[in-house]
């Protein structure tokens, strides 16, 4: 990028004035690093970056390797989704959140489930005693997802579900409310995120072992390149890695190397890549240091383009955009001065558009002591609107492109991503080093160092560590009604006496011998949801076929 003459001589007048700062001893204490902990040097320069190449590494916005941006007017074309998270207590009461949000100018659904529907378990059951809608809202049949997305207009709209192990089930429910309603699955728009792998990695809300699993996600990514083309089957997730105490080079490349090994299943199944590849989406979390955060989602880009066209030989370029819903960061937020969170928050989001994001969620101020409020709610979503439409940052595409800085530290990020992919392939691929426990180890080192940093303070964290008030926080609370579960209890017993339960047994027997061949299951699934057979019934089948994963004892 730089001719050699230049790059000598920027060189010489570096190092010379890096030892007028040395012998003024101006500078602070530090520690100068990233969030990731990676070192910051004192200034950045054309040496930095003296072999990026433009055409292999930058090119414009909408061209490969799409560094930066898909989408070659940026947010010109079509401003990001602002999809905010929401789901608490009863299908009514996240159905008013939902209609709420929409009215203020939210302008996508993403649904959050509680536990029990997040392990395949109706609200009944005893393992869900104690947990029905206290970190999502509960779903348990199709009586249930009706009642959620009452008056949603879902052939207009496009909904993300965060769902996991029983993803298949959940969207099957989804499919079929909207069928019922003369919404045809093609017309269907909305992402699952379907992602088992992160599950084993870090959020552990898994159920069956890997390999079945690896086959349902396979089954929906099938389904949906074959009757649902506007659908993203799966949404490959760094979130939870990063919120178990991952840098930010270990999300980016344990994620990706994710998405790598979710193709290459279903390569072996006999897809075409270019069938499927186009739909495949992703899910970053956006941290608390600004320039790291802009420069991984910069280095996704190129890595996933690069890989997907030299490696996996898509032809199509979709097949090469790395789409993805970036959310801030929740691991950031604190119980201490929850206000701090907003700013925070606001911080983060503006990285996540800085670094060309789709969709975005802002989590609220008060995440970190319950559930957020409906004013919560709504500040996080201003704080999108304001970057939208009074911060300039929507004007021009990749602002920060060509910054010395940006660009060293995506080159870094790209780098070190590069040498994760390495040592997976010495331990012979992502399954593995899951079984092996090595990424839950590369994980807890993170994180240890991490919070060894805030408790030396040598990492300020604002109202924790330093800065602190003595005082409770003074915000409010939401309350969840508290007949909400009975009614779901009720509608749930009312759902088992009324329906055909013949034909529900006909349908969950004809899914357990699915099961126990190799054909797809959602065609099974969906027949059993529209016979309604509970979520806990049809994943009770699945259990007694594969049976549960226990994680093995990693030292």
């Amino acid at each position: 990028m730089y001719d050699p003459e230049t790059v000598k001589r920027v060189r010489e007048q570096r190092a010379a004035w890096e030892k007028k700062v040395e012998a003024s001893g101006s500078e602070g204490n530090g520690p100068f690093i990233t969030t990731s902990g990676r070192p910051v040097r004192r200034i950045y320069d054309p040496t930095d970056i003296a072999d990026l190449d433009y055409e292999r590494d930058l090119a414009f916005p909408g061209e490969y390797p799409f560094t930066r941006g898909i989408h070659a007017t940026g947010y010109r074309g079509k401003p990001w989704t602002m999809r905010m998270f929401a789901g608490f207590g009863s299908a009514e009461e996240t159905n008013a959140r939902f209609k709420y949000l929409l009215s203020e100018g939210q302008d996508g659904l993403s649904i959050a489930f509680d536990l029990p529907t997040l392990y395949g378990y109706d609200a009944d059951d005893p393992h869900a005693e104690g947990e029905f809608g206290k970190c999502g809202v509960g779903v348990s049949s199709l009586a249930d997802m009706e009642l959620l997305l009452d008056g949603i207009p879902l052939g207009d709209i496009t909904t993300s579900m965060t769902i996991n192990s029983p993803a298949s089930v959940i969207w099957a429910m989804y499919i079929r409310t909207a069928e019922k309603r003369g919404v045809r699955r093609g017309q269907l728009a909305g992402t699952l995120q379907n992602d088992i792998l992160k599950e084993y990695i870090a959020q552990k809300e898994y159920i069956f072992p890997p390999k079945p699993s690896m086959r349902l996600v396979t089954d929906t990514i099938e389904f949906a390149s074959r009757e649902m083309p506007r659908w993203n089957s799966i949404s490959i997730s760094g979130y939870h890695i990063r919120e178990a105490g991952a840098t930010a080079v270990q999300e980016l490349a344990f994620t990706l190397a994710d998405g790598f090994e979710y193709v290459r299943w279903c390569l072996e199944r006999g897809l075409d890549i270019d069938d499927f590849a186009p739909r495949l989406s992703f899910f970053f979390n956006c941290h608390n240091d600004f320039f790291e955060e802009i420069a991984k989602f910069r280095a996704a880009r190129r890595i996933w383009a690069r890989e997907m066209r030299e490696t996996f030989g898509a032809k199509n370029a979709r097949s090469w955009w790395l789409r993805f819903h970036a959310q801030t960061a929740g691991c950031s937020l604190t119980a201490q001065q929850p206000e701090v969170n907003l700013l925070r928050t606001t911080i983060q989001a503006l990285a996540a558009v800085l670094g060309g994001t789709q969709s975005l969620h802002t989590n609220a101020l008060d995440e970190a002591l319950a559930l957020p409020s409906e004013k919560a709610a709504r500040l996080a979503l201003r704080t999108q609107q304001i970057i939208a439409f009074e911060s300039g940052a929507a004007n021009t595409a990749d602002p920060l492109g060509g910054s010395f800085f940006v660009e060293s530290l995506t080159n870094d990020t790209e780098d070190e991503s590069y040498q994760y992919f390495r040592r997976l392939e010495d331990l012979s691929g992502v399954i593995p080093a899951i079984e092996s426990g090595f990424f839950q180890r590369e994980i807890a080192e993170s994180a240890y160092r991490y919070q060894r940093e805030v408790d030396a303070k040598e990492r300020i964290i604002v109202g924790v560590n330093d800065f602190t008030l003595d005082q409770p926080p003074d915000v409010p609370i939401l309350e969840m009604d508290p007949q909400g579960e009975k009614r779901h209890l009720d509608r749930l017993k009312r759902v088992r006496r009324e329906r055909g339960s013949r034909e529900a047994a006909r349908r969950l027997k004809a899914l357990e011998n699915a099961c126990r061949n190799s054909e797809n299951l959602m065609p099974y699934i969906l027949d059993a949801v529209a016979a309604y057979c509970t979520l806990g019934e049809i994943c009770n089948v699945m259990r007694d076929v594969w049976g549960e994963y226990k994680e093995p004892m990693v030292i």
